[in-house]
């Protein structure tokens, strides 16, 4: 039996912004204690009046709530429900103080007051001109938003990204959205196509229609693009879209026919089977073959040297002595425009680069120094005693107009080009970055190859290397000072194939490994290890100093999942408190940006730590090293929380320690190279916990997918030509 319910909504203990589920805290006539009221809606704030029909129940856990079937939300009429929406947190730039001003002032007004007449705001103390914009235009933004929300609820669809849909459309969001739903899943980060085709099938787009058809094509395509490929094999493609979509194959065979005409899709063989390429790919993989062999051509900028004389003019220089390995790695790099220089850690890739660089830089040669990351960019910087950016910041990457000022119209200014750390790079990336270097210049590619290729499409680093065009000196020898590191030996021992070695002893030792039979117990010790046992002996913060990677995001020893616990732990208690998309943040929390955000410089992987959250402006404060970049509470599904990250994630960082849980659920991901990329992570100490068989399997297992590229052969002349 159903009944109505109305009430004040006092607080909004949850809310999903994806399925609209809310428990909330309401103040209803006739009760002195607030009721708990669970059910769907798109948005829900503080000082709220619901009007809702359901039935009371007694649950086992919770205990009595009102479980509503239809939960309707109405803007509040009364002045104490007024000042908890306004100061809510809601509208940016009103907090609880001003809130409450505004409403001794205007009383039930106020609305209208922001929305007619916005000029009366600034008869109030502390009010410009300034601070009235801001408001207004928050309140006109928050307006369009809960429109959009609305509508994606109306339509099946969680409202997560609704502010998101808002910045990137505009006013006109709805009305694009209605003209072709599966633009969102190209413009809207963290919407994809199954999200966009709810949509289009509930405004009444034909199942068969080419406009999904050939959207479910490009979908597939992007899915092989997460995995790393830059293309799919077309039989591969037309059966993977026909499972997506139920449709026939003859149908997708005419979409790809469609795609292919219109040059949306490029089609070539691969390994002998007929494939099909985004074009953007495509054209990335043409560029850094073409680039790569326009380099190739012609004397290095610093003319010919010879090595009896030079090498120990910097030996004398830098106070090293190089081994016979470093002087013949010398030797290929300045011979040659173009060198791959590879290895582990611990063989002396920094002493040959700083050298290289001493050598170049006393003929005159102007060098740039670049890295994928903000953090491999400062390690780089620290190392050579140089400036060094990241490939975005040294190609002067322009949000607004979406593309870089540095190419081959504007290239940059430079003899030679070093690159660091370039298994991370994909080939999007690398073909911006070649296209920039002067033909004059000469281009050293520094990385190890063993590590995982990079999170975006290509394995530009195996591809050079494979291609056989380009000279690579492959680094094997550990040097003394390194090999007095467990991290290293261990490195490296993994990357051979062989079982790890701890060392025995009562004093500090860099590097161990803590058995432990099931995830519970892994969880446990890890618990431990993080909070208590590292702290105590080693002085280090939990928070900055330590990072667990982890091989996966799910389950119980997933990034998700330890996160919570985690900051349970290390952060419990710290006011004030925003949650979004799924994760509370708060002061003390350590972050991560998980996709590129071009304006405000920061990318994918890059660990930050909560300085500041500001409920009246709506932001959190994230401090990333030497510098503090404001999120706007809409943004928030640009982050995550990093006190567990994956290891895929930590490419291109090094942390003071590493804490690795490993256990038979991950063994999908219990491969060699993963494990490698983890260990080689650690910079003063690594811990892995976990079950022997699973650290086994991991140094065992080489079967990492190859990914499905063209770049070699189009760097040794072999592929089609632009």
């Amino acid at each position: 039996m159903t009944e109505p319910l109305q009430g004040l909504v006092e607080r909004v203990t949850f809310h999903s912004e994806d399925t609209g589920f809310c428990v909330l805290q309401v103040k209803t006539r006739g009760r002195r204690d607030l009721a708990t009221v669970v059910g769907n809606a798109a948005s829900v704030n503080p000082g709220e009046q619901l009007d809702c029909r359901g039935a009371w129940v007694n649950d086992a856990t919770y205990g009595l709530q009102f479980r509503a079937d239809t939960l309707r939300v109405i803007p509040p009429t009364t002045l104490e429900g007024v000042e908890k929406y306004l100061g809510s947190g809601l509208i940016k730039g009103i907090g609880p103080h001003f809130a409450r001003h505004l409403v001794k002032a205007f009383g039930a007004e106020v609305f209208d007051v922001i929305e007619r007449t916005p000029e009366r705001l600034r008869t109030l103390e502390g009010i410009g001109a300034k601070r009235q914009a801001r408001v207004t235009e928050a309140w006109r933004e928050q307006k369009a938003i809960r429109e959009i929300m609305v509508f994606l609820h109306s339509h099946g669809i969680g409202s997560a990204r609704a502010a998101r849909i808002y910045r990137v459309y505009g006013d006109e969001a709805i009305d694009r959205i209605r003209d072709n739903p599966y633009r969102l899943a190209l413009d809207i980060n963290g919407i994809g196509f199954l999200t966009a085709d709810v949509i289009a099938r509930k405004l009444g787009i034909p199942s068969d229609s080419m406009v999904r058809i050939r959207a479910a094509l490009h979908h597939v395509l992007w899915e092989c693009s997460t995995e790393g490929h830059c293309a799919a094999e077309r039989r591969d493609l037309v059966e993977r879209t026909v499972r997506l979509i139920e449709v026939s194959p003859a149908a997708v065979e005419q979409a790809i026919g469609l795609e292919v005409a219109a040059e949306n899709l490029m089609t070539e063989p691969l390994r002998g089977e007929p494939a099909l390429f985004l074009a953007p790919l495509y054209r990335a993989e043409m560029g850094v073959a073409v680039h790569l062999r326009r380099l190739l051509g012609g004397p290095p900028p610093w003319g010919a040297v010879d090595g009896r004389r030079a090498i120990p003019w910097v030996e004398a220089l830098t106070g090293l002595s190089l081994s016979a390995s470093q002087r013949e790695a010398v030797d290929i790099v300045l011979s040659g425009k173009v060198t791959v220089l590879t290895g582990g850690p611990g063989v002396g890739k920094t002493t040959i680069v700083n050298s290289i660089l001493k050598l170049v830089e006393s003929r005159g040669c102007k060098v740039l120094l670049c890295a994928p990351t903000g953090r491999a960019a400062k390690r780089l910087s620290e190392s050579a005693q140089a400036e060094a950016r990241t490939v975005h910041r040294l190609l002067e990457f322009d949000p607004r107009q979406g593309g870089f000022r540095k190419d081959e119209a504007d290239p940059l200014d430079a003899d030679l080009l070093v690159v660091d750390e370039v298994s991370m790079v994909d080939v999007l990336l690398m073909n911006q970055l070649l296209k920039a270097v002067p033909s004059r210049a000469a281009v050293l590619l520094v990385g190890d190859v063993d590590q995982l290729p990079s999170v975006g499409p290509g394995a530009v680093l195996q591809d050079v290397i494979e291609s056989g065009r380009v000279p690579t000196v492959r680094l094997t020898e550990i040097f003394r000072q390194a090999a007095s590191s467990s991290i290293v030996l261990n490195a490296h021992r993994i990357n051979a194939g062989k079982s790890i070695e701890t060392r025995d002893g009562a004093g500090l030792q860099d590097f161990y490994f803590i058995p432990a039979e099931t995830p519970e117990e892994i969880c446990d010790k890890l618990f431990q290890v993080v909070t208590e046992r590292v702290p105590r002996r080693f002085g280090m913060n939990p928070i900055r100093d330590i990072q667990v990677l982890t091989p996966m995001n799910r389950g119980s020893l997933g990034t998700h999942s330890l996160n919570v616990e985690l900051q349970k732990r290390l952060n419990a208690g710290a006011e004030p408190q925003v949650s979004r998309f799924g994760w509370a943040y708060a002061p003390r929390d350590k972050i991560i940006q998980t996709v590129n955000d071009y304006d405000k410089d920061v990318f994918n992987g890059d660990i930050g730590q909560v300085s500041r959250v500001d409920l009246d402006e709506g932001q959190i404060h994230v401090a990333f090293d030497d510098r503090t970049v404001l999120y706007e509470f809409g943004e928030l599904d640009e982050i995550s929380l990093a006190y567990a990250t994956s290891v895929h994630k930590s490419q291109g960082s090094e942390y003071p320690a590493v804490i690795i849980p490993l256990a038979m659920q991950h063994y999908l991901l219990l491969q060699r190279n993963l494990l490698y990329t983890a260990v080689t992570r650690g910079k003063r100490l690594v811990v892995i916990i976990g079950q022997p068989r699973a650290l086994a399997m991991a140094v065992n297992n080489v079967r990492s997918t190859r990914r499905l590229t063209n770049l070699g052969a189009r760097i040794a002349g072999e592929g089609a030509s632009i």
